[in-house]
């Protein structure tokens, strides 16, 4: 058999050499500690790139329908861009993996991007620089979409794809997918409970070529009409300095988590020793014959399109809601007092998250991750509509909050190991994986929402005659809540209504048997030794690992033949899979 190419990548193998999963240092530092550095820069973007045009840029003013439209149209880029990834994880022929690799080729990208979007871009307000008014579209929206619908993209779908291509214990797996979306909860923690109180570094308060009409404050800030002013080109030249130290903190992420993680999946399409080339790419158009088939992937893709949009129209919108809904005590509406209830807002709502992390897999483990999704989606439409009772009224706002955060848990935690399910269950029932054209759509999902979610305020906000100095108007305060709280409420309701049929758990020990046969089978067609997971671990790790290994198994079958000694549960496993073997003979594969 042919030696398959090295690739660059090759000789920069992974730190992680164990063939089971651990917590430390992979799971750890792997999947929580450098994704979590990675993505703090787009969560900043996400929560207040929008609020830097309208306050800093004041872009809204002078090219509304550019402001308005921008995010939109983008999300197309952003769809094209996650083709483009997709189809090169789906071409990967390195042994470092699918994904990895491309997480290395996202750092200078995003490196650039953030240079052309905040450094090389001028100021360009309707006051001041007017000159440099085209200049700063150009580069707003190069980089822009540079951001977002490349180098994001280019790191943030391999990202999610390691879950699936991480193991195939469904155990190992949830650990792995809980801490994986604890990172993005911890990178939005970074920028949503701790720069809020430091907002007022970005957004400069104005002492200079004051308007007629400003008044002092006691806090020596000056207000108009009761909204106090900001200094553009002091704010502008802040974020400067504050952007440089976000991209040096994104490389070191993607570098960390490239290091740290291993795709034991994509090993298992190699030779078992070192010597063959991976699998040819299943081409798209047959891995969208299998995915939009299945009602499981469908749920799925429904349900991330919805958390995503409810999540980013929340998040976009937050900043907006808080300063528009609450003054500070001397009844004036400020970026500071704004953030201050937003920062806080996002600490209650951390505590259930956090919590949730433990909770999130013990719930699965009792009632299937699917169920745990589904309930938690009933207790956060009821959190939404607690919220919008009254949404001025800090304190049930922030028992809606508490409410949502709870509800989402589940789905924060536990859907990556959810859709890793049905793509297992794609392959055992199709022979063939669709994790290219899967996770390629997935991140054009969570990629595109941020757009998405960000056009829908700006049309709300241009609608209602936003401006930096009149966000305490009745329009303003009217419009906001239904963008804070509402869209993020329906979105639960149609993941409540769509997970009414997401049912694919119970085929997940078919799954792996018919998998399991199905590479022993083909290891025979092609008159080679089929090495088992089992075996792997001694070839890799030695006799103790190997030991501890077919405990595992020996204690996990001990309590599959103990439930099974229940009639009514053999009955029900039996009725499965005949369902499950049915599904297999409708494809042409054999029964197992």
């Amino acid at each position: 058999m042919s030696q398959a190419k090295k690739s660059i990548f090759d000789r920069l193998p992974s730190l992680i050499k164990k063939s089971n999963v651990t917590l430390f240092p992979e799971g750890v530092i792997g999947y929580l500690a450098g994704p979590t550095l990675a993505l703090v820069a787009n969560s900043v973007l996400a929560n207040y790139f929008n609020k830097y045009m309208t306050d800093v840029l004041n872009i809204n003013s002078w090219a509304s329908e550019f402001f308005k439209w921008l995010p939109v149209v983008s999300v197309i880029f952003v769809v094209l861009g996650n083709i483009i990834v997709g189809r090169l994880m789906d071409k990967s022929s390195s042994r470092a993996g699918k994904a990895r690799p491309l997480l290395l080729i996202s750092v200078p990208i995003s490196f650039l991007a953030l240079l052309i979007l905040f450094v090389i871009s001028p100021l360009a307000t309707d006051t001041i620089n007017t000159q440099g008014q085209g200049l700063a579209l150009v580069c707003i929206a190069i980089g822009y979409n540079l951001w977002f619908a490349i180098a994001y993209p280019m790191y943030y779908t391999p990202h999610a794809a390691l879950v699936n291509l991480s193991t195939r214990n469904s155990k190992d797996r949830t650990l792995l997918a809980t801490l994986s979306n604890a990172t993005a909860l911890a990178a939005m923690g970074l920028s949503t409970m701790i720069l809020p109180f430091f907002l007022s570094l970005l957004f400069v308060p104005q002492t200079t070529n004051l308007p007629e009409g400003a008044v002092l404050l006691e806090s020596g800030e000056y207000a108009l009409n009761g909204v106090v002013l900001y200094d553009a080109a002091a704010s502008y030249n802040h974020w400067k300095i504050f952007v440089i130290a976000l991209t040096a903190i994104t490389v070191v992420g993607a570098l960390v988590e490239f290091m740290f993680t291993r795709e034991r999946v994509t090993e298992e399409s190699m030779d078992q020793g070192d010597s063959a080339a991976p699998a040819k790419a299943l081409p798209i158009g047959q891995q969208a014959k299998i995915c939009f088939k299945d009602k499981f992937w469908v749920i799925m893709m429904v349900f991330f399109f919805c958390f995503q949009l409810g999540g980013m129209a929340k998040n976009v919108s937050q900043l907006y809601f808080c300063q528009a809904m609450f003054p500070n005590a001397d009844g004036v509406y400020t970026i500071a007092n704004g953030g201050n209830i937003s920062g806080f807002l996002a600490i209650i709502g951390a505590i259930p998250t956090a919590v949730g992390m433990v909770a999130a897999p013990i719930l699965a483990g009792k009632i299937g991750k699917g169920k745990a999704i589904f309930c938690g989606a009933i207790l956060a439409v009821a959190g939404g509509l607690l919220g919008m009772i009254a949404p001025a009224n800090l304190v049930l706002v922030y028992v809606s909050f508490i409410l949502k955060a709870l509800g989402s848990t589940p789905a924060m935690y536990l859907s990556m190991a959810l859709l890793a399910d049905v793509l297992d269950h794609q392959e055992a029932i199709h022979g063939k994986r669709t994790d290219g054209l899967t996770m390629t759509i997935y991140g054009a999902i969570m990629a595109g929402m941020t757009g998405v979610a960000t056009g829908i305020l700006n049309i709300v906000l241009s609608n209602v005659g936003y401006a930096a100095d009149n966000i305490s108007s009745e329009a303003i305060r009217g419009a906001m809540p239904w963008v804070f709280i509402g869209v993020e409420t329906f979105c639960y309701v149609v993941i409540f209504a769509f997970f009414i049929f997401m049912g694919v758990e119970k085929f997940g020990k078919f799954d792996h048997e018919a998998i399991v046969a199905d590479q022993k089978a083909a290891a025979l067609a092609e008159g080679r030794k089929y090495i088992s997971a089992e075996e792997k671990i001694r070839l890799e790790e030695g006799e103790e690992a190997y030991q501890a290994e077919l405990k595992r198994q020996a204690d996990a079958k001990a309590a599959e033949e103990k439930r099974l000694s229940n009639p009514d549960e053999a009955k029900k496993d039996q009725a499965i899979r005949q369902e499950f073997n049915a599904l297999r003979k409708a494809h042409g594969r054999k029964e197992i």
